[in-house]
């Protein structure tokens, strides 16, 4: 299925290039101008990655990642930040709201269209909703089980989102408040230490098989799911 791509970009020049080279690698494409236009845009069906300006009308691309991460619908779109700011601060401040990656214009069109082909992969278990497997461990999002050979693994409904994003999102270190943004959601109000209790019960619940040494501490900085020790 060809993959649909959101342009959030207030420069006409810009947007129109970014179309073009979109469409000539076989995306579907729709585009927006300011914020308004750009909430407009994200109904049903929605995109399967937005490229996000950093600043334009009515609001900034900070602000709209926020409030896609804050959405169901909308939670899991991949988004690409593009922005003439380079500084390591901003690109961080990008990231830490929801971002998948980042690319400072001016960019190259060749560039760019590899990004978004490695993040559109990275993204696929989810937005197709297959079966993941690693390492045995199985986690089926239709059915919403997790299992190991024959026996279903029991655990509750936060410990099962919260496995689901580890497996869709490997070998990457979370922190405790980015755990809480992308699987309890930037509108929920709980502390931090939330994320201890939840990690602890999904270790116990996969104990058994030995998955839970695939859900590892990382001193200082936070969780990771991984297959190296």
């Amino acid at each position: 299925m060809t993959a649909r791509i959101l342009i959030v970009e207030d420069e006409l020049a810009i947007r129109e290039m970014l179309t073009f080279v979109m469409e000539q690698h076989g995306f579907t494409t729709s585009a927006a101008e300011d914020f308004d236009s750009a909430i407009a845009l994200l109904k049903e069906p929605y995109p399967d990655l937005i490229l996000l300006d950093w600043m334009f009308p009515g609001g900034s691309g900070i602000q709209l990642a926020k409030r896609l991460k804050q959405d169901e619908f909308t939670r899991q779109i991949p988004i690409i930040m593009l922005t003439a700011r380079g500084e390591e601060e901003d690109k961080v401040k990008g990231l830490e709201v929801g971002a998948d990656d980042y690319i400072t214009k001016p960019f190259s069109p060749k560039e760019l269209v590899a990004r978004i082909k490695a993040v559109l992969r990275r993204s696929a278990p989810t937005r197709l909703e297959e079966t993941i497997d690693v390492q045995g461990l199985l986690l089926d999002p239709v059915s919403h089980r997790v299992s190991v050979g024959d026996t279903v693994l029991d655990m509750g409904p936060t410990e099962f989102r919260l496995l689901h994003f580890f497996m869709t999102h490997p070998e990457r270190v979370y922190s405790r408040e980015q755990l809480l943004d992308n699987v309890w959601g930037t509108n929920v109000y709980v502390e931090d230490r939330t994320v201890d209790v939840h990690i602890r019960r999904l270790r116990k619940a996969v104990e058994e098989s030995g998955h839970d040494r695939l859900i590892q501490t990382v001193r200082g900085a936070g969780y990771r799911f991984s297959t190296r020790s």
